[in-house]
């Protein structure tokens, strides 16, 4: 038989869906939340769903986050459970937390006289897209009468049953921004006549990647990537408009700044010399996520409990992006990572590759931890 948790999971896993586009996702939730007797409201942001328990003992309430969408990925594992949906995988572990969720809501409603705080679950829509779904539900309100905020995210660089935290900032900022160059169109014969919107933008990858190593602290943590590069229509034409979509990721915010203020300067300088125009276009920007130490103390203690203090471990500051920090940046909170790593059962791939899976023995672990959270903290956490 398989667990509550893994049976959700999987459901999910089968039927991924992107960004906002979550009708599948949202309706499963929705169903599972009126078997528990749980009520929910969908006010808040775009295709997310927040349910609620024990809404009257509102002395303290705990918010626990889950994402949900997936990613534009073909799935290449074996899995008798694989993606229905071509094109479209669960690549990052957001079907486990959200059947993780679903799990902690599920334990929590069986005994819920014996909880005296009420507890808040954010089902969230588009974590990996823009505009990120987590900013627009703290936009709406949805922290508003929220004490504290609690989140996991899957990490198969971890073991199966280990638990790791760091208190402080976890990742970087995440910045998308595109970069779009405009020529003049000519035929390929009269170079002379055009003006190379292709061009502008090699350019500008070019000095762009110079900027970041020769002026850029080499103690200032920093990525620059261009994920796409897009002009044009035929060989024999001179290319009129350019796009490149790009990621900056920094660990704080006057890096940040002033890479982007640099690479203004440098897409006009260059767009300028050339004939043309440039344009930067910010699309999507994800603040760093701040572990609260009092709040990542009380679930390192709830933690313990559940796995053993053996099994706790320090989590690496990375440069990925994630959008819990806008839930994060507005009261007490606390994300942490969840070991689901098993070499024997192939759960090696790192999350976005097309080979993404999770031991699902991790699943019932997670949302141990998160019911034992609850009941360590009902009656509130001093210092926040």
């Amino acid at each position: 038989m398989l667990s509550y948790a893994t049976e959700m999971r999987r459901q999910l896993h089968m039927y991924p869906e992107v960004g906002f586009d979550l009708p599948l996702t949202v309706a499963l939730v929705k169903n599972e939340l009126n078997k528990m007797n749980i009520p929910y409201t969908e006010k808040y942001g775009k295709s997310s769903v927040v349910a609620t328990l024990n809404q009257e003992k509102s002395h303290f309430t705990i918010g626990i986050r889950a994402d949900m969408d997936a990613l534009p990925i073909l799935e290449k594992t074996k899995v008798a459970y694989k993606s229905k949906i071509k094109g479209q995988m669960h690549a990052c572990g957001h079907d486990a937390h959200t059947a993780i969720l679903l799990d902690t809501a599920r334990k929590l409603s069986l005994i819920k006289d014996e909880i005296d705080c009420c507890v808040k679950f954010i089902f969230q829509s588009a974590e990996e897209v823009a505009p990120s779904g987590a900013k627009l539900m703290a936009e709406d309100g949805v922290m508003d009468d929220i004490d504290c905020a609690v989140a996991l995210h899957c990490e198969v660089n971890y073991p199966v049953g280990k638990v790791h935290f760091l208190k402080g900032p976890q990742n970087a900022i995440s910045s998308g921004f595109q970069l779009d160059f405009y020529g003049k169109s000519a035929h390929a014969g009269r170079q002379e006549d055009g003006v190379d919107a292709i061009g502008m933008g090699v350019k500008a990858y070019n000095a762009i990647e110079l900027m970041i190593a020769k002026e850029i602290s080499p103690f200032a943590p920093r990525i620059f990537n261009v994920g796409t590069f897009n002009g044009g229509f035929a060989n024999n034409i001179i290319c009129d408009h350019a796009s490149m979509y790009c990621s900056l990721r920094t660990w704080d915010e006057a890096t940040d700044s002033k890479i982007t203020k640099r690479i203004k300067q440098i897409i006009s300088s260059i767009a300028k010399e050339s004939g043309g125009k440039a344009k930067y276009t910010q699309l999507k920007y994800y603040p760093i996520v701040y572990n609260n130490d009092i709040v990542t103390q009380q679930m390192m203690k709830s933690a313990e409990k559940i796995v053993g203090k053996d099994n706790i471990g320090a989590h690496l500051r990375s440069m990925g992006g994630e959008d819990f920090a806008y839930f994060a940046r507005l009261k007490p909170s606390c994300m942490f990572r969840l070991g689901v790593r098993n070499e024997e059962k192939d759960c090696i791939y790192t999350a976005h590759q097309d080979k993404f899976n999770i031991d699902e023995d991790a699943l019932d672990i997670g949302s141990e931890i998160f019911v034992r959270f609850v009941k360590d903290n009902m009656k509130g956490i001093a210092g926040i």
